[in-house]
């Protein structure tokens, strides 16, 4: 079974910086891409930001310029740096890792929530 430990969430005031971290007990070669999703009280999940093993990269449009996803194949890690934090950035932050074998597969972290106070 794959599991994804996320760290690294928090209360920062607007305009601050974060990172969140993801641990995986799986190598990226498993997976199709890797990503943070977010979801905020009352909202629907949404996506973030994904990467593949390559670097390929996918950014929402709202987090674009602010919000840096990176990966770690040596520790088998993968980081979201966020800047620039808005209120509207509040929400519990999801580590992803989708397979696509047989079908897709998503394997999801706990969360880590993310405040930033208006």
């Amino acid at each position: 079974q794959v599991r994804l430990r996320e760290s690294g969430g928090g209360l920062v005031q607007p305009g601050e910086s974060l990172r969140l971290s993801c641990a995986v007990s799986a190598s990226f070669s498993a997976f199709a891409d890797m990503g943070w999703y977010r979801q905020a009280p009352g909202k629907q999940r949404e996506m973030v930001a994904t990467i593949t093993e390559r670097g390929s990269t996918n950014y929402a449009e709202s987090v674009k310029g602010r919000f840096t996803i990176s990966i770690d194949n040596a520790k088998n890690t993968v980081s979201l740096q966020m800047s620039a934090l808005k209120p509207e950035d509040t929400a519990v932050y999801y580590c992803n890792a989708r397979q696509l074998m047989d079908g897709e597969t998503n394997f999801w972290g706990q969360g880590t929530q993310v405040t930033v106070p208006s």
